[in-house]
């Protein structure tokens, strides 16, 4: 088991990496578009032509990639956190490379990144994997965790029927809690899948159990909905940024 933590460890670090800069290279991709053609925000393609771009894509879906098969051998408390490490390594490439000045409340929270990221990694606990895809679905009955997932669903509905409509345009938090709380639905069920996997994989077939598949839609459409979501804010933040005129440049 601690063999399996340590695969994981490694995989979700390197999935951090691989996906800390491919917004890098997404961003120096459209910005060389951008000089070409009309910008992506404003209906342009031209970004499609830019090799660095794909170098970028790839590189996400590399990261992606590792980072499912991280949650196959550790424990999802201990791969989920490390996520936050993309995040540093785009804050602090972004400074270097495209020039973005990394402020004072910037490298306090990277520091805290890392302060929480070592501490759930020294004190992650030790997993028993299921036998099957049932033993999981018997954990995911529990009336506990139904009762936590009846709350997320709620608040998820609360923000799309009623606040999304009231304020999404003008708070982006309206967002950023649809596309947290469905990842923490997503970081669920993807677990399951991962495990259903290996099991597969070490010749224990969980492709005939109901539940298998359950889990996989339940994935998928929150996959989707977070999609959806995160594009509508980030057109909400371009279309604030459209609006707001810069500051001029004192003399």
């Amino acid at each position: 088991m601690e063999s399996d933590n340590g695969k994981g460890l490694i995989l979700a670090v390197a999935s951090s990496v691989f996906i800390g800069s491919s917004f890098i290279l997404k961003k120096k991709g459209l910005k060389r578009a951008a000089a070409n053609g009309t910008r992506a925000g404003y209906g342009g393609y031209t970004y499609l032509l830019e090799p660095l771009w794909w170098a970028g894509m790839i590189t996400m879906i590399v990261g992606e990639a590792a980072n499912f098969v991280a949650y196959i051998y550790a424990p999802a408390v201990l791969v989920t956190p490390l996520g936050a490490l993309s995040i540093i390594i785009s804050a602090i490439l972004a400074h270097f490379l495209l020039k973005e000045k990394l402020k004072k409340m910037g490298v306090l929270g990277c520091v805290s990144c890392i302060v929480g990221s070592v501490v759930i990694v020294i004190h992650a606990p030790k997993e028993q994997t299921p036998n099957s895809v049932q033993e999981i679905w018997t954990l995911a009955t529990q009336p506990a965790f139904l009762v936590y997932v009846a709350i997320t669903m709620s608040v998820v509905l609360a923000l799309i029927l009623h606040f999304e409509p009231l304020c999404g345009q003008s708070n982006i938090l309206v967002y950023i809690g649809i596309c947290s709380l469905m990842g923490a639905l997503t970081v669920m069920s993807i677990k399951a899948i991962g495990i259903a996997i290996k099991l597969t994989m070490e010749g224990v077939s969980q492709i005939g159990y109901p539940q298998t598949w359950l889990f996989l839609m339940v994935a998928v459409t929150c996959v989707v909905t977070q999609l959806i979501y995160l594009n509508k804010m980030v057109r909400v933040k371009k279309e604030h940024e459209r609006r707001t005129p810069d500051k001029p440049v004192q003399p």
